[in-house]
């Protein structure tokens, strides 16, 4: 009887720890954030002294590149970034951790910040949407 009663309690263990997976169920990266994810604060952009640098996804920082740093999105997630002030926008990949400045959502690659027309004024107001 103890036998069964282990196997089953190891059983139910096993049944309890699979409904706790993480895999979303998509297999996307984005999954969990999905396109009504969005959020608006403040951008800037990486200064040409990063440039090679490597990222926090292994990648070097290439200015070039339509990229980005966020604290929590996963490496990979494409977003749409808007300068609120002019309307502008742009889409980049995440390959970085950050910005750990109050107020700010998100680093972007020069090429990124050119696009939006901020490189002038270094930061903009911007709403930050999850590209599906």
């Amino acid at each position: 009887m103890r036998g069964r009663a282990a196997g089953l309690s190891l059983a139910f263990l096993l049944i309890a720890l699979a409904g706790c997976a993480g895999t979303p169920p998509t297999g996307r990266p984005d999954a969990g954030y999905g396109a009504s994810h969005a959020e608006q604060g403040r951008a800037a952009y990486y200064s040409d002294a990063y440039q090679g640098k490597q990222t926090a996804s292994g990648e070097r920082y290439d200015r070039n590149s339509l990229t980005a740093a966020h604290r929590s999105l996963p490496f990979g997630t494409r977003v749409n970034v808007t300068n609120l002030d002019n309307g502008r926008n742009v889409t980049v990949r995440i390959n970085d951790r950050g910005p750990y400045t109050r107020g700010r959502i998100i680093d972007l690659s020069r090429r990124a910040a050119q696009q939006l027309g901020m490189i002038r004024s270094g930061t903009a107001p911007v709403r930050v949407t999850v590209v599906n």
